[in-house]
């Protein structure tokens, strides 16, 4: 059996995405001023982020696809067409509580509803599988559009188990309008509205396919790959030594060099390679002042105390309190229009709790219910760098198949399966821009007597954009002292 191996990359420092350079000049030379990590003083938090190994801005559009000049002004395919809704017979059901929230939304909001529900239940599994003290950091949407790249290649029945794993089944049922090409589309316009450079913030994405020379790949595959995904198939050797430093050079730049050793040990019989990749930077609306942080007690459970530097700031935030999941919730906007939703429970044993009743349900909920009110915010700054094998994880989601004898005519008429499904990021928050947050009374407490919002203990984050709905970053911090 050969193996495709998928690799989904992504990033979130303060403000950072991927770029996509011209396919066709894929592996440039390095950039010179990638170094090793430095410490990281004063003049580093506030100069653009995170470290000293970032590219120079001006290097960018290098990096960068004009997804304007790509679309233009007369697309025919419109994704702010909002459909009727089919009629709810059972409202208490998953599927009808879900499709409730379709009312009134966009293709593109309704598939990115849907996008975060699978990043919920992908989020359980992995905390599952993870012992209550680690940090835990995804991008969601990297792992679907990856999973829907692949889908370009499946039929039968394990495309019907890509569909259902990702939840596009209820998409599909929602409007007697949709097929898949819908889906494909709505991704496609889903990388023109998230991955651009006008909105005070950067966000990319790039999608990478190395094919082994002398491996027959249909072209209709290839084809459809560029127009949904903007990915451009590359004839490469695995065997040669070559391909990992140039493949790992190119993913180190468009990652501005917070990634350096994503790929590794490449079985030379490969057949193929899907990079996913994706690369935030942004700034926090109502930055951090640094001389104000200090360490300060974070709390990892009722026996063990942690000293973290803690931002602190007097903000006019919008917050609000659930007594129903017994948890406050702090949204915290970047420049432009995307902020992060930190979740904190009220009790150290709340947790277990909130990850599992997390649904875009709530997540609604709580968008309606956030009143802006002015907080002495404390922030626990932190790092996390994660890395996951997510070949098991799909496989108890439902889509084992894709492992084991799936059918990917679509992409070769020899028989293929994947072989490896990583995810890796990373993530860094800073005074100037990025997440994290907890809070700090025990139990519960009105939320007009609440003159400060303390994350002093284990907290979920959401990063949200907003015009699309699209859940793009989650995790959660279980100690800021680890990553």
């Amino acid at each position: 059996m050969n193996h495709l191996h998928i690799v989904s990359i992504f990033l979130f420092v303060h403000s950072t995405l991927c770029g996509v350079k011209d396919l066709t000049e894929h592996f440039g030379d390095a950039p010179k001023n990638i170094g090793p990590r430095g410490s990281q003083g004063a003049q580093s938090l506030q100069d653009d982020t995170i470290t000293n190994d970032l590219i120079n801005e001006g290097e960018e559009d290098e990096d960068y696809l004009d997804f304007d000049k790509i679309f233009g002004e007369d697309e025919d395919y419109d994704p702010d067409i909002i459909d009727a809704v089919p009629e709810i017979k059972d409202p208490d059901t998953e599927l009808g509580n879900m499709f409730e929230l379709f009312h009134g939304k966009t293709r593109l909001q309704r598939l990115n509803i849907i996008n975060a529900n699978f990043g919920f239940n992908l989020y359980r599994v992995i905390k599952n599988n993870t012992d209550p003290s680690e940090n835990i950091l995804l991008a969601p949407i990297g792992i679907s559009s990856a999973m829907a790249t692949v889908s370009l290649g499946t039929r039968g029945h394990t495309l019907q188990k890509i569909l259902s794993t990702l939840g596009f089944k209820d998409f599909l049922n929602s409007s007697s309008t949709y097929n898949i090409s819908t889906i494909h589309n709505v991704f496609r316009k889903l990388t023109h509205r998230l991955f651009r450079r006008n909105f005070g913030y950067t966000l990319r994405s790039v999608n990478d396919l190395y094919i082994r020379k002398g491996f027959s790949v249909r072209d209709d595959f290839k084809t459809s790959l560029n127009t949904y995904y903007f990915a451009e198939a590359q004839m490469v050797d695995f065997g040669n030594r070559d391909f990992l430093t140039k493949v790992n050079r190119r993913i180190q730049q468009l990652t501005k060099g917070l990634v350096k050793e994503a790929v590794t040990n490449v079985d030379p019989s490969l057949l193929m390679l899907l990079v996913n990749c994706i690369y935030f930077k942004g700034s926090w609306e109502n930055k951090f002042a640094v001389e104000f942080t200090q360490n300060m007690n974070f709390r990892l459970n009722d026996k063990e105390i942690v000293k973290v530097p803690m931002m602190k700031a007097k903000l006019n935030v919008l917050v609000a309190a659930d007594p129903e999941l017994d948890c406050g919730i702090l949204q915290l906007p970047y420049v432009g229009n995307i902020s992060m939703l930190i979740v904190l429970p009220h009790k150290l044993t709340g947790m277990k709790l909130l990850e599992k009743q997390l649904t875009p349900q709530v997540v609604e909920r709580w968008q309606k219910i956030l009143a802006n009110r002015t907080r002495e915010v404390f922030l626990p700054r932190f790092k996390l760098e994660k890395k996951y094998n997510l070949k098991e994880v799909l496989s108890t989601m439902g889509a084992a198949e894709l492992f084991n004898r799936g059918d990917f005519s679509g992409i070769s008429d020899e028989e293929i399966n994947i072989g490896l499904f990583q995810h890796q990021g990373t993530i860094t928050v800073n005074e100037e821009g990025t997440e994290a947050a907890a809070v700090t009374e025990v139990g519960f407490m009105p939320l007009s007597t609440q003159t400060r919002f303390l994350v002093d203990r284990p907290f979920l984050f959401l990063i949200y954009e907003h015009r699309t709905n699209c859940l793009i970053f989650m995790g959660r911090v279980a100690n800021p002292t680890k990553s």
